[in-house]
Formats: structure tokens, sequence, C-alpha cells
């Protein structure tokens, strides 16, 4: 079975973030069709999309390779990402739907339980579904894939600690929503604003060498992507 592209670049993409791949390490078509089961053919056309997202550079007489972003670069993406948040808040007072508001309202609940017993090991991943939910709701596709690819990018760049005071950090999640659920556009956005500002102050950055590229194979014919 031909395994698509996207699914290729998934793969890829999940791996630079993972730090599998480091920065400015080689990505050669021949290692990467090896290691994930598929052809050249998908594995360029994944290098290329990548490329274009800003995970991947071309070298002369090197090739493809990972990206290598200064401190600017991050700090200029998180400044970015500070902006597109509020505005998809915004959107998401406007065009939000019940089925958005249900899981929004799921999560602060999940969030705001564990916060108060300490269970910190889950309110990273309930922050990342709350943040894509509310993009989610913002009902643009564009400013949905940015700030999709910025998480990513995000994650990549940074390590993020936990928030000195997740109570707090949860309580503010149930204002946003409760804005959006008003249709507030205003205080959504204001909210949001906020709330990003403050969260900023967790992201240090990683500073990782460059390594070998040489890895495992990868069977991607059943895998997750």
């Amino acid at each position: 079975m031909r395994i698509p592209a996207h699914a290729v670049c998934t793969a890829i993409r999940d791996d630079i973030v993972s730090g599998v791949f480091e920065p400015g390490a080689r990505l050669t078509e021949e290692v990467l069709a090896r290691r994930y089961g598929v052809s050249r053919v998908p594995v360029r056309e994944a290098l290329r999309t990548l490329e274009s997202e800003g995970f991947v550079t071309t070298r002369r007489h090197a090739g493809a390779c990972v990206a290598e972003p200064t401190e600017q670069e991050a700090a200029d993406l998180l400044e970015v990402r500070m902006l597109l948040e509020p505005l998809a808040a915004a959107r998401a007072a406007r065009r939000r739907t019940e089925a958005h508001l249900k899981v929004l309202r799921g999560l602060v609940r999940l969030g705001q339980e564990r916060a108060r017993r300490g269970q910190g090991e889950d309110l990273r991943s309930l922050g990342g579904w709350f943040h894509e939910t509310l993009a989610q709701a913002s009902g643009s596709p564009g400013l949905i894939a940015l700030l999709t690819q910025m998480r990513h990018k995000v994650a990549w760049m940074y390590v993020v600690e936990a928030p000195a005071r997740p109570v707090e950090s949860w309580a503010e999640h149930g204002a946003i929503v409760d804005a959006v659920a008003r249709g507030d556009a205003e205080r959504a956005r204001a909210l949001t604003a906020v709330h990003a500002d403050r969260a900023a102050g967790a992201h240090r950055l990683r500073l990782r060498p460059t390594v070998s590229t040489s890895q495992p194979a990868v069977n991607m014919s059943s895998g997750r992507h």
C-alpha cells in the first residue's frame, strides 16, 4: 500500500520536534525512505512541505537539512503566536458551536480538578487540547493551520515548564470560555492576550547539539500517521 506524502511529512516533523533529528542534521531521501518504509517519492514531497513550514532547509552541496533557528527567530515565533491566539479567541466568540463549548467546558472542568489535586502530569496535554479546540472554534481554516504549525514549532524550539500556579491558569481558561460562550469577542481577546503573555514566561529555549541521523527503520504501514 502506498503511504501518502502527508503521513510521511507528519512522521518526519514529529521526529524533528521530538529531537530524533537535531538542528543541522542531514535528511537524505534514501535514509528517510528506509526509515519509514516508503519510496523516495513521498519523502521528496514531504521535505518540500517541511521546507515551506520552516522545519527544513536546503543547502548547496549538502541537500536537505533540519533548520537551525536562531534565538531571534524563536522569540519572533512566540510573539506572533501571542498575537494570533487572542485573534482566534475573538473569532471563536462569534463562530463557536455548542459542540465546541461542550468540549472546552469539559477540558476546563478536568483541568481545574487536576490542578486542585496537584495532578500536574496531565495538565500540559489538557492545555494543548484546550488551545487547539479554541482555535478550531474560530472557524478560520487559515488561522487554524497557522496556529497548528506554530504549536509544532514552539514545541520544537522550547521546553515549556509547568505553570507556577496551575489553579490560576485554569481559572483563566474558564474565564476565556465564559467570554466565548457569551459571544463577547473583545473580552475573549483581552483575556487570552493576558493568559498568553503570562504563559510565555514558562518557555525556555532548547539548546541541542547536532547528532547523527542514523536511526532504526520505522514501519509506516500500520503506524499512527
